[in-house]
Order: structure tokens, then sequence, then C-alpha cells
């Protein structure tokens, strides 16, 4: 897939996909999300690799699909600095095979 088709691709997702609100990315969810970060300020893949730097994202380990007490489940939550989250952990959970509907969209 072509760089062009896969942006369209994501822009088209993005439009079907429920907002952050929906998904429980609520008040409550920026609370916790501070708390977690003081108590695991560091990103654990960049540890895993011998670099120390500031967590800024909790990634849910397992996606939670809209499941309520796998997102608040602290024991599926890891500390990741945004370029892990938005580059090596999205392309890990891309490369996990996924369930899609009629429509080649993910369920």
């Amino acid at each position: 897939m072509s760089g062009r088709d896969h942006r369209a691709r994501n822009r088209e997702y993005e439009q079907h996909r429920s907002s952050p609100r929906e998904r429980g990315y609520t008040t409550r969810w920026q609370k916790a999300r501070k708390t977690y970060l003081m108590s695991h300020p560091l990103c654990v893949m960049c540890k895993r690799d011998g670099r120390v730097t500031p967590a800024t994202v909790v990634d849910h380990i397992r996606s939670h699909k809209g499941d309520q007490q796998l997102f608040w489940d602290t024991g599926n939550w890891q500390p990741l600095c945004k370029p892990h989250h938005d580059r090596d952990k999205q392309r890990e959970e891309r490369s996990r095979f996924q369930a899609v509907d009629a429509d080649g969209w993910p369920t």
C-alpha cells in the first residue's frame, strides 16, 4: 500500500471511530493517567533498550476495545514515551492478526 493510500485509509478509519470521550478517555482518565505517570515516570521500552526517557503516555498493553474493566485495570497499563507509543506500539498492534468486518475494518 502506498503512503498516500495508507493516509487515506487512516483518515477514513478516524471518521468511523468513536470520540476519545466515548472510548473512555474522560477527566477521570486524565487524573488516573497523571497519577500513574507520577508512580511510573520512565518509558518501559526505552528502559528495555538501556535509555532513560520520561514517559508521557499510559498505554493499554492489551487493547480494551471498550471493555471498561480492562480499560481501568492498572495491570494492563504501561508507561511509554510518545515516540514509542505512536510508532513502535502501533506497529506492534498492526502486525497482530485482527478480525475485520465485511468492509475490511478492524472489529
